[in-house]
């Protein structure tokens, strides 16, 4: 496809993104285009990413990792979904990289040493447990438990949208150690290293209308027994051991986007080029041309902010600087990179619904990261309470 978008800030990591470029183009369009058709997981693309080294890229290297900064990785999977593989190739790369965070921040050496060489190596594929039927994006009120006795926890309770769940071998559970209080409600709960194999877990498939490679599930966990020496952090911690990793994701994401946008705007900028109606390319017409330029201007400005945030983030701004922008970039990218999509429909007309095309797909998947890891209503809160002090609506 030419020729490229590429932004000026994409230059510090050209040859890494090259790399992974080529990576991708070993698994073309269709093989992404079957794998969601058959709701597979696409074991080749893991395998051969893992064995890149790619899923390591930003653990330090005493636990076999490369050292990089998060940019490195955000160019990574920037690329991915850049590269044909949409959201079902980021999938299922980014689920088990997000615990890495975490057992970096709260895991003792021994959890570190244990569990993060395998991750990287694709030996060991583990989700993240958070979301509830009665607890989505107010995880305080989480209603699954985890009670000691001796030297183990029984956990009992169900997770729903586990991404990775039937692929995975683990998963990181966040269960309440302690009730709930109005005083402090995001104490008492604590995060837990699962075995998805356990007895008393039971999964099941969410049939979904996208991203079908990776599937979703509900966790359902009935006297399931964890090891003391499995809980991540100190009991009561997990929610604040939790928080360190959604700024990362969330700038994650909004890579994602863009490159789920960049894809798009190709795409729409070649067939229009291409096709010809009443004897001239319909490129040649301001109304479909327009909305392409658009579009590229709507990720150039998202793509900015990400940047910015990534560089704040890997630079060791405060937190607060960080969330701002994290929030920011995943509410900018996920906006672009869903008009772009949506316009790609618009220009390829009745064939954007032509499964050969993979218009359709891209348009589709694109519509997720409106929703999730967080909706883009809750960063409109964020902005008008913690950045324009306006009162807190919820």
């Amino acid at each position: 496809m030419s020729p490229r978008i590429e932004f000026p800030w994409h230059r510090p990591y050209a040859d890494i993104r090259e790399a992974v470029g080529a990576l991708c183009a070993r698994f073309p369009l269709n093989y992404w285009d079957e794998h969601e058709r058959d709701g597979e997981f696409p074991e080749e693309f893991f395998g051969a990413f893992a064995a890149g080294g790619w899923m390591g890229a930003t653990v330090p290297e005493e636990y076999g990792g490369s050292g990089l900064p998060l940019a490195a990785m955000a160019a990574v999977l920037e690329e991915v979904a850049a590269a044909g593989g949409a959201l079902d190739a980021c999938s299922a790369l980014h689920v088990p990289m997000l615990v890495l965070p975490v057992l970096l921040r709260s895991g003792t050496e021994e959890q570190r040493r244990r569990f993060i060489p395998p991750i990287i190596a694709g030996e060991l594929y583990t989700t993240f447990g958070v979301t509830e039927p009665n607890a989505g994006t107010d995880t305080t009120r989480i209603e699954t438990t985890a009670e000691r006795r001796g030297d183990h926890y029984v956990v009992r309770g169900q997770k729903v949208w586990n991404t990775g769940a039937l692929r995975g071998d683990r998963v990181i559970l966040i269960a309440r150690t302690s009730p709930r209080t109005e005083e402090r409600p995001a104490r008492g709960m604590s995060l837990f290293m699962v075995d998805l194999k356990a007895p008393g877990v039971t999964i099941e498939k969410i049939p979904k209308i996208s991203r079908n490679a990776v599937a979703s599930c509900e966790v359902f966990l009935d006297d399931v027994e964890v090891a003391v020496e499995d809980r991540i952090g100190e009991e009561g911690d997990g929610f604040y051991d939790l928080l360190a990793g959604l700024n990362g994701e969330r700038l994650l994401v909004a890579a994602e986007c863009v490159g789920l946008g960049r894809w798009a705007t190709l795409r729409s900028a070649e067939y229009a080029s291409d096709r010809r109606v009443f004897g001239r390319a319909i490129g040649a017409n301001q109304s479909v041309a327009h909305p392409i330029a658009d579009s590229y201007l709507q990720l150039l400005a998202a793509s900015h902010v990400v940047w910015a945030g990534l560089a704040a983030y890997d630079g060791g701004a405060p937190a607060e600087e960080v969330g701002t922008y994290a929030n920011a970039a995943k509410y900018l990218s996920s906006e672009a990179g869903f008009a772009a999509t949506d316009r790609a429909m618009q220009v390829h007309g009745g064939f954007g619904f032509a499964r050969e095309y993979h218009v359709g797909r891209y348009w589709i998947e694109s519509r997720l990261p409106r929703v999730a890891p967080v909706s883009n209503q809750m960063v409109l809160n964020y902005f008008s309470e913690r950045v324009l002090g306006l009162p807190r609506s919820y």
